[in-house]
């Protein structure tokens, strides 16, 4: 099975790109890309096993607070770059001290002003692509995937939205189809399915408000159209997720790069 889930404890929705089929009958390289959820209180073992697999480079994308909450386990031997990328269709907000408070204001406005909680997904994805300094640390992103020799891991909370992102922007420059990139990105909806089953449990009992539920939900479970739509509205306005990646400052030579350097 390609893409399959790395059975490694403490960890969550960690797996290697490998095997991804793209165009001209080629395939991505395994042990040279691996995408994941927090890497936060890891036993021994598993860093052991982590720090096995030559991972040169660790790009955290959570935000600060995201990161005091939840310490990465350093691997030995790691570069470590944090890279925050705005995880809210609202950034007026992200000075929150807790996500939870973050989440909790956006629920009471995140139907009004989206038409729906999907509609604030599709948003928030957006907004990720479109902001300017997000843009920055995606191309900063693409930098290091176009220098590292090795292998290199990135990871947001879950390893859903932004992570999702960065996979997609990344597989559409190598070529790889549109549909084996949402198969990609639902993966994280199988990957999770435990661990969503006992927070929609956890969702269901908490004395919380309805609309704070609803908006929780929506971002925990992934949708095809989460994904499908970010790239439907990216062709629309640059005509292509490769033209939009090049308008970060990607060069056809570093895409020729990429394509050497994970493609077989």
């Amino acid at each position: 099975m390609l893409n399959e889930l790395m059975e490694l404890k403490g960890t969550k929705n960690i797996r290697d790109l490998g095997g991804i089929p793209a165009a001209g009958g080629k395939t991505l390289k395994r042990g040279k890309i691996i995408r994941s959820g927090r890497l936060s209180n890891l036993p021994p073992e598993t860093v052991e096993a982590l720090c096995g697999l030559g991972i040169d480079n660790i790009v955290d994308l959570r935000s600060d607070r995201e990161i005091a909450e939840h310490p990465p386990t350093i691997l030995r031997g790691a570069g470590y770059h944090y890279l925050n990328l705005i995880p809210t269709a609202y950034p007026e907000l992200t000075n929150a001290r807790h996500m939870s408070t973050e989440m909790y204001a956006q629920s009471k406005h995140a139907k009004k002003k989206f038409g729906s909680y999907e509609g604030y997904m599709h948003a928030m994805y957006k907004h990720i692509v479109t902001d300017e300094e997000s843009r920055k640390k995606l191309k900063k992103v693409f930098d290091l995937l176009v220098s590292e020799e090795n292998c290199i891991l990135y990871h947001c909370n879950s390893g859903t939205d932004r992570t999702g992102i960065i996979t997609m922007l990344l597989l559409s420059v190598l070529g790889v189809p549109e549909e084996e990139i949402v198969r990609d990105y639902m993966l994280s909806r199988r990957y999770q399915r435990r661990r969503r089953y006992w927070q929609k449990f956890a969702l269901i009992i908490a004395p919380v408000d309805l609309r704070f539920k609803h908006l929780l939900y929506a971002q925990m479970l992934p949708k095809p159209q989460y994904i499908s739509h970010l790239m439907e509205e990216i062709k629309e306005e640059y005509g292509s997720v490769e033209s939009y990646v090049k308008g970060l400052g990607v060069t056809d030579g570093e895409i020729e790069i990429l394509k050497d350097k994970y493609l077989e």
